[in-house]
């Protein structure tokens, strides 16, 4: 084998990792393997003689890719970020497959991605590596171009605001479900009392239709209720899946996905509903599985 066959099989190694930490920082498949292939061309331009710790090397190159790409982002950011959601990973309703574990470890639902897209590049970074990824403040600190002190500052505001917005989900995947099907059988008959009784009256149900689609963001069980019934055909093709390792639906007319929805179930009240109908988005998006 020669040096650079090594080098890659190492590299190969740390993909899932590296490709997990891109997904958390960027909340796109698409954009996070972008990142781990230009974390893949510095390696091999520049070798890993002198590298004493690869996968800890990988895992801040890859934080600083990921770091210029939202930045980047920003700078040309024109849509409302409130209203624009992550790439959800979609898998069949029963489990997830291994490659997905890896990447949703730690319950990295839509809800708490949608949180750390309202958090600052270096913010994001900062809460990501330290508090998903144990990386150390004193290898964050040169990533930001802050002290330790500073970036554990970073870390500490990105907390606290993920801690108060992010709503924790119930673990139990059949707890979910029940309030999932309890809804899609509300909606489809035009029960808004039965809507009710399964929202929490604080639910947040945003919708991101794409460039050409405005978004929207409805606030309180009767107004989402409201909006559940008149969207009650979607309702009647949807068909069950996980979004992020949590219960979801897609619905789809004549074979085509129009819509992907990603439920927050806390307390056996559904808190939180992210609906994806971005037409180009969708047809990036696996679903082949869902729709089955």
């Amino acid at each position: 084998m020669n040096e650079h066959d090594f080098l890659a099989q190492r590299f190969e190694e740390h993909r899932a990792h590296l490709r997990a930490v891109a997904y958390r920082m960027l909340g796109s498949l698409t954009e996070a393997d972008d990142a781990v292939q230009e974390a893949w061309l510095r390696l091999s331009r520049s070798g890993s003689e002198r590298v004493e710790n690869l996968g800890g090397w990988l895992t801040t190159v890859v934080g600083r890719v990921c770091l210029d790409m939202l930045r980047t982002r920003a700078s040309r950011r024109e849509e409302p970020m409130e209203t624009r959601l992550p790439e959800p990973i979609v898998t069949g309703a029963d489990a997830l497959d291994p490659e997905h574990e890896v990447l949703l470890a730690d319950a990295v639902g839509l809800a708490l991605l949608v949180v750390l897209e309202t958090l600052a590049p270096a913010e994001r970074l900062a809460f990501v590596l330290h508090d998903m990824f144990a990386v150390p403040f004193d290898e964050i600190a040169p990533v930001v171009g802050r002290t330790p002190a500073a970036a554990r500052q970073l870390a500490s505001r990105a907390r606290r605001r993920v801690q108060g917005t992010a709503a924790v989900p119930d673990a139990d995947l059949g707890r979910q479900r029940e309030a999932v099907d309890a809804f899609l059988t509300a909606a489809r008959g035009g029960d808004f009392e039965a809507l009710i009784a399964v929202l929490d009256p604080d639910v947040v149900a945003r919708s991101d239709g794409g460039a050409l689609r405005p978004g929207a963001l409805v606030r309180g069980a009767e107004a989402v209720a409201g909006q559940a019934i008149t969207f009650a055909r979607l309702a009647e093709v949807a068909r069950p899946c996980l979004v992020n390792g949590a219960a979801g639906v897609v619905a789809a007319t004549d074979g085509v996905p129009v819509s992907v929805m990603a439920f927050t179930v806390s307390g056996g009240r559904i808190v939180e509903i992210n609906i994806l109908r971005d037409p180009e988005r969708l047809k990036a998006l696996d679903l082949a599985a869902p729709g089955a």
